[in-house]
């Protein structure tokens, strides 16, 4: 506290502050004062002039000091964060039963598994903890064990945060319909009772042809997503009963365009294929970006690998033994056998770490053409081996590039199960310097074919991912096919 001699004492307080016959104790406008005043004002002019002029020269990608946030922020230029032009995509509010209504009887939405796990964290399932992958930043984990039958759910939540989201059904170019019919389909696989394994997908076309929404277009811009193969939604009359439904083969569906992770290459004028959901969901440029390095840079030991197991009495999937028998007797193919329960093949950072370590990853199809298996393969950086041409040049023509050599080897399965190409001796074949380019390929191939997280925020995303690949491509396509038919 001031002492009342040191307040009567101040410079500031009393009559000692403006004498008038005193000058103040501080002259401001001393000669001496207004020379320094001048001074400074002639350098910051002068400094002025040298920023206008001669900028600092910001940090580039290339130099020591760039790091992988720097990138992130270069990328995040190239696509805004608000809807930039796209179309605009309506999401129908079905009632529960469609598709969050299914999820409070999780633990039966598969015969063969519990699904509550993997519905949790809008269909991302259990982060995983603990692994030795890049990609995490902070308390937003990357890394999740993520259902192959689930892209429905992600697709779903993702949309609900889209920039290109209108909650204006007058002003969308496509309509969304949020149906969860692959766990659906899942739950029912066992109901003999044909009218009761169908009777949702009839309630949801008799309440989407009561929409003023869908009579605008007769359903012909309007959309649903499955998670599961088309063959688990065709069910025909003639053929064999394995427990699916008739939901692609009600009229007012075919009218529709319908996303699924397996397309019938024949029958599926309006099927088009998308990506099964792998185990990497990034938030940020930078997690893809630290991802993307990590592959490119990983050392790879093995020529090939083949991650599966033997199928019997199923046509397609008749290539596995042979591929198990040549891989088993290179010396420079990594076996990882599937049967007996064999724990690798269901551990997402040994199957990635295995991926990660090799130059090619063969794919052979299983009960159907596809596998989740080709989209960690690309996740890993590691080039795919086909034989057949429904395990993706007729499934993901909105994904993948137009020239399959550029980032696949393709081999007919007849020819390798006959006996006359050898795998080895086929992939060493191939020039280094190309495969060099196909990697490279694979690699920048990552963002569209990945589900990002779907709480990120587009500002922070700064790539375009599976969902924003599909929604521009189907936009075109409907805009095409309501043109036409105009």
């Amino acid at each position: 506290m001031l002492s009342k001699k040191q307040l009567n004492g101040s410079p500031w307080t009393g009559e000692n502050r403006y004498h008038k016959h005193k000058e103040p104790h501080f002259k401001f406008f001393t000669p001496q004062f207004k020379y320094i005043l001048l001074f400074s004002l002639f350098l910051l002019t002068w400094f002025l002039i040298l920023f206008q002029f001669w900028p600092p020269r910001p940090k580039t990608p290339t130099e020591p000091a760039a790091t992988e946030a720097a990138a992130a922020v270069i990328i995040k230029k190239l696509i805004p964060s608000s809807c930039d032009g796209g179309a605009s995509v309506y999401v129908y509010n079905l009632p529960t039963e469609f598709n969050l209504g299914l999820l409070r009887n999780c633990s039966h939405l598969s015969i063969y598994t519990s699904m509550c796990p993997h519905v949790a964290n809008n269909g991302l399932g259990q982060p995983l903890a603990a692994v030795d992958l890049p990609g995490s930043d902070g308390d937003r984990n990357a890394w999740f064990a993520t259902h192959q039958f689930i892209a429905e759910m992600i697709f779903h939540a993702r949309v609900e945060n889209h920039p290109c989201r209108t909650l204006d059904p007058s002003k969308a170019d496509i309509f969304y319909v949020p149906f969860y019919g692959g766990l659906h389909a899942s739950s029912m696989f066992r109901e003999f009772n044909r009218t009761v394994r169908d009777e949702l997908a009839v309630r949801l076309v008799d309440y989407l042809e009561k929409q003023p929404t869908w009579r605008k277009n007769n359903g012909e811009d309007h959309f649903i997503v499955l998670g599961r193969t088309a063959w688990d939604f065709m069910r025909s009359d003639s053929g064999p009963d394995f427990g699916a439904n008739c939901l692609l083969n009600l009229p007012a569906v075919k009218k529709m365009s319908v996303m699924t992770v397996e397309r019938n290459p024949w029958n599926g004028a309006n099927l088009h294929g998308i990506p099964y959901a792998s185990y990497f969901h990034p938030s940020t440029a930078a997690q893809m970006l630290a991802w993307q390095r990590t592959v490119r840079e990983s050392t790879r030991p093995y020529l090939f690998s083949f991650i599966g197991a033997p199928r019997k009495g199923v046509e397609k999937a008749a290539i596995r033994d042979e591929l198990i028998k040549q891989c088993a007797e290179s010396t420079r193919c990594r076996l990882v056998h599937c049967d007996h329960g064999n724990t690798k093949c269901y551990d997402p950072a040994e199957i990635l770490r295995i991926m990660k370590m090799s130059q090619f990853c063969l794919q052979a199809p299983g009960d159907s053409f596809t596998r989740r298996s080709t989209f960690d393969s690309i996740l890993t950086g590691c080039i795919p081996v086909f034989f057949s041409p429904h395990m993706a040049y007729t499934q993901y023509g909105w994904f993948l590039p137009e020239e399959k050599e550029e980032y696949s080897v393709y081999m007919d399965e007849k020819e390798v199960t006959g006996g006359k190409r050898i795998i080895e001796e086929e992939l060493m074949r191939i020039p280094a310097e190309k495969v060099e380019r196909m990697r490279s390929t694979v690699i920048n191939m990552i963002p569209r074919v990945t589900y990002s997280h779907p709480n990120a925020s587009s500002g922070e995303l700064g790539f375009k991912d599976a969902v924003d690949v599909a929604l521009d491509a189907l936009a075109k396509h409907v805009r095409g096919k309501i043109q036409k038919e105009g």
